[in-house]
């Protein structure tokens, strides 16, 4: 028979023959990883660091030399991911009493079994900022105290002047609050209780004020973005940024101009304004999540989120292997944030939400993993967030 009268291919016989090697693949997998078990044994033995960068970067050489050409990099993907899982293996069996495990366990114990009913809050704006209102959900009794840029709440909370501050960090239209996490990297903090509040954006002038009349529209950059299609309406509107809506509102309180505010409808009995149309937002279910910031870890009961910091080398691949952590211990990312680290170019500080109750196994193995492996690290704390 010739070549071009070959039998053409089974697909049968050919997954069969997949299945096969599979289970050959599975059965050295499992023996690879038994080994990896005694090397964690041999490494607590001796005081050795589960992660040896030497000894990987010469083990992924060493498989993609020995590869067929056309299989070089996918065997050195495949390895790359191996190394990750059996350094989360040696990690769950070297257990996880990091100096932050001893962190998070005192925080447990130390934090009282509910969360306090009043509290001196730092909040951004003035009286109408939707951060007071986050607060007053938050808290049944907050002692709101006001502060006019969003840095001046976590240096509020670092020199205890308050003990909880409230902050906006993401809403459902406009996205992520840059500003708010660019300052995260800045300041030492905890997030103890998290919150997604409805925002439901108004116009307000002065009384008397028509709405043709109108020259000038004030808000929140936050605002101005989640109500852009009712601005796009009024295009010969000048549209101005200001510090936060309530302090816009207040503003048009105090002009003597055809000026409006987008603000919450709260704010128009505040400082005695018309409301001359509302429900202006984009979407009709705008939401904004709020965190609630101390100064020190505190994990009530039932606390399911954690929030993280960190930076991973700028090389291909390193984000791939650092997801795979969190695939391999089954836990749920729900949040990951990008943000520019100044003077490094195109260099990333990655920001993760994920869920595990804070007594979870897996989230004690993840965390001693991602603690002693980079170059920074940080735990923002594991908190209830209230819908």
């Amino acid at each position: 028979m010739n070549d071009t009268e070959k039998k053409p291919l089974d697909l049968g016989e050919l997954r069969r023959e997949i299945d096969r090697i599979d289970t050959d693949l599975v059965s050295l997998f499992a023996a690879r990883m038994s080994i990896s078990a005694g090397v964690a044994e041999y490494k607590r033995a001796s005081g050795m660091a589960v992660t040896d960068p030497t000894r990987e970067a010469a083990l992924l050489d060493r498989v993609a030399a020995i590869s067929p050409k056309d299989f070089a990099d996918y065997t050195r993907t495949l390895y790359t991911n191996i190394l990750s899982l059996s350094r989360a293996y040696q990690h769950a069996r070297l257990g996880s009493e990091t100096s932050l495990a001893q962190e998070i366990t005192r925080a447990t114990e130390n934090t009282p079994k509910a969360f306090p009913c009043a509290a001196k809050v730092a909040c951004q704006g003035t009286d109408g900022a939707y951060s007071c209102k986050a607060a007053e959900r938050l808290f049944e009794h907050p002692d709101i105290q006001h502060y006019t840029h969003f840095a001046d709440v976590f240096t509020a909370i670092e020199r205890e002047e308050c003990r909880y501050g409230v902050l906006p960090i993401e809403n459902s239209t406009a996205g992520s609050v840059t500003e708010i996490y660019d300052l995260m990297s800045k300041h030492r903090f905890y997030i103890v209780r998290a919150l997604k509040l409805d925002i439901d954006h108004c116009l307000l002038a002065k009384r008397g004020t028509k709405l043709q009349d109108i020259t000038e529209i004030v808000s929140h950059k936050q605002a101005l973005l989640q109500c852009a299609a009712f601005l796009a309406k009024h295009p010969h509107v000048k549209v101005t940024e200001m510090e936060n809506t309530a302090v816009a509102a207040r503003y048009v309180a105090e002009s003597h101009g055809c000026v409006a505010a987008i603000a919450g409808r709260d704010c128009a009995a505040l400082y005695d304004l018309d409301l001359l149309a509302e429900g202006i937002c984009d979407s009709a279910r705008n939401r904004t999540r709020f965190i609630c910031i101390s100064k020190t870890p505190e994990i009530y009961e039932g606390a399911d989120k954690t929030s993280l910091i960190l930076t991973i080398p700028h090389k291909p691949g390193a984000l791939s292997r650092l997801l795979t952590r969190f695939d391999a211990l089954r836990i749920n990312l729900t949040k990951l944030e990008s943000r520019p680290i100044p003077d490094r170019d195109f260099e990333f500080r990655f920001y993760f939400d994920l869920v595990a109750p804070a007594n979870s196994p897996a989230l004690s193995h993840l965390l001693a993993e991602l603690c002693g492996e980079h170059e920074e690290f940080r735990y923002l704390g594991t908190y209830t967030e209230i819908q």
